[in-house]
């Protein structure tokens, strides 16, 4: 079992906001983060989660907790799992109640790093390579880069250090051929680059051949450490500078991230091997940075970069587009010095939605009626995923382009469809309502005024919400109901005894003249005895409205 102190310390060290947003791309509103519920389908938003109160909660369907329990139900994984997913996330190590499950985190990554960097000391072809694109010594030593030998050579290396085959298997290193269960490296005679989580720890690599392999470039596979969907190349080295300048650059490809980190942009970074997709939108939201999308101008880097623009600008990211003509990318143009050109370049990147709205014009005749009714049409599906300020913003650009004079911008029509609001868990449509939360809200922030609370009042007395009373004063904060509660920023705790006992003078007073006309109408009681409440009713509202609160009495 993990020990309890163990699970305590790890908790400590998770940031709600990190943890989520590592999934899910979340956008500020006030103190929280919202974002479209990961585990229901919905258009509105209604998944906020709480930096303040380590929680997240989903007024739609009502799920909620802390970073373990988010990260059970994303990754379908049960408690201890979840916990060294976590561990494993955040380089942080477990201690067991067990012994035999005390082991430090597997340094396989690491040595093989060391081990590649070391042969590349050796391996003139790969040397020449390297000098040739013109990356610098202090480069190969920043960037960890390496060279992997033949496959029986990184076999033989892994077992001398005492790994396991299976381990190496289960870090992406090694596979095992289908026919007979043999096993193979998977980097073979090429160039490495270590890749990194956003925190530092290798967690796979890229290799690029040297000798004529079919595949340039190859990657790790996909590991329960490594996906490259959620992976930037060098983010852990570009962090600090996206997070001062405000400004981070990807680019397609290892060697354009090295050579731009040459140059002094030291804020770039790359996809793995593959198009930026949605799960890469948490990482680059993060430090809300402006984005400049650097892409190749052949065929596949304009459609890569059409694809990316459209995410981007969909998502309502700031930031552009800047694409290299005649076969050059940034690693070609840093190493023929033009290091300026490239800062003006990145300047001014062309906005996303630009770019998307002239790829679009370019693919149509517009000279051909059909064609350019299409174009508009195809142009009108886009401005739909932007906001309505932006609709109005490109709807006269779309006209004025659309061929010849254009059009007039009264013919680009945008209908605006109303989703349908998601109901949240509670309805906060009356005074009474609110207040109510804001007591619920009170003992549960200030547990030191929970007997202040309980001398003048119970659960049976609130209208509304008398079981999220009875629940907050039993700590169920994992319930859905009060995690509504504790991340509804609208929902105000009171802070002092004098607040809160002229708050409750209100409340009771209104309550006790309900109740005063409340007993004449009950036909199933005596006289007597109505005589004797009414009496008794009376006093409590005259002590009340002379600042006295009075105990409550079952």
């Amino acid at each position: 079992m993990i020990a309890q102190d163990s699970i305590e310390a790890l908790k400590a060290r998770l940031d709600i906001v990190d943890v989520v947003g590592s999934y899910v791309e979340l956008k500020k509103a006030g103190a929280n983060y919202k974002a479209p519920c990961p585990f229901h389908d919905e258009k509105s938003p209604s998944f906020v989660v709480s930096p303040q109160k380590q929680i997240y909660h989903c007024f739609g369907c009502g799920a909620g907790g802390d970073s373990i329990k988010f990260t059970m139900e994303y990754e379908k994984l049960n408690y201890p799992e979840a916990l060294e997913k976590l561990a494993d996330t955040y380089n942080f190590i477990l201690s067991y109640t067990d012994n035999k499950h005390n082991k430090p985190r597997s340094q396989l990554m690491d040595k093989l790093n060391e081990w590649y960097q070391n042969l590349l000391t050796s391996k003139q072809t790969a040397l020449a390579y390297i000098k040739e694109r013109g990356i610098y010594e202090g480069s190969v030593e920043k960037f960890g880069i390496g060279y992997a030998p033949d496959t029986s050579s990184t076999i033989n290396y892994i077992t001398s250090e005492q790994f396991s085959i299976n381990e190496a298997v289960e870090m992406g290193v090694v596979g095992y051929n289908e026919d007979n269960r043999t096993s193979y490296a998977r980097f073979i005679e090429r160039v490495t680059f270590p890749i990194h989580s956003a925190n530092g720890s290798i967690v796979g690599f890229g290799g690029r051949t040297i000798t004529g392999h079919q595949a340039k470039y190859v990657n790790s596979p996909q590991t329960s450490f490594f996906n490259k969907s959620r992976l930037l190349y060098a983010y852990h080295h570009a962090k600090q500078t996206l997070y001062k300048t405000k400004e981070i650059i990807v680019t397609e490809g290892y060697l354009d991230v090295i050579m731009l980190h040459q140059a002094g942009f030291t804020n770039a970074v790359a996809t793995l091997g593959t198009a930026l997709t949605q799960e890469h939108l948490p990482l680059l939201r993060k430090g809300e940075p402006r984005i400049v999308m650097a892409y190749d101008g052949d065929k596949a880097g304009r459609t890569a970069a059409l694809k990316a623009s459209r995410l981007l600008s969909a998502g309502g990211f700031r930031g552009g587009v800047v694409i290299f003509s005649d076969g050059l990318d940034p690693a070609d143009m840093v190493n023929k010095g033009a290091v300026e050109e490239l800062s003006n370049m990145f300047r001014e990147a062309k906005s996303f939605i630009e770019f998307v709205l002239e790829e679009i014009l370019s693919s149509y005749n517009l000279r051909d009626p059909k064609e350019k009714e299409d174009c508009m049409q195809d142009g009108v599906s886009f401005l739909k995923t932007l906001s309505p300020l932006l609709q109005e913003e490109y709807k006269t650009f779309l006209a004025s382009r659309l061929g010849g004079l254009g059009v007039s911008p009264s013919l680009v029509k945008i209908t605006q469809t109303v989703s349908n609001q998601n109901t949240p868990l509670i309805q906060k449509n009356t005074h009474k309502d609110m207040w109510e939360l804001s007591l619920i809200k009170t003992v549960l922030e200030h547990p030191e005024l929970i007997n202040q609370i309980l001398d003048a009042l119970d659960a049976t007395l609130l209208q509304f919400h008398s079981q999220e009373f009875s629940l907050a004063l039993l700590g169920k904060t994992d319930e859905p109901q009060i995690m509504a509660i504790m991340v509804d920023e609208q929902i105000k705790a009171l802070k002092d005894e004098e607040a809160l006992k002229a708050e409750l003078i209100i409340f009771l007073t209104r309550h006790y003249e309900r109740e005063l006309k409340r007993v004449p109408l009950q036909n199933s009681i005596p006289f007597e005895e109505k005589a004797f409440y009414i009496r008794k009713i009376h006093r409590k509202i005259m002590k009340l409205k002379q600042g006295e609160l009075v105990p409550f009495e079952d």
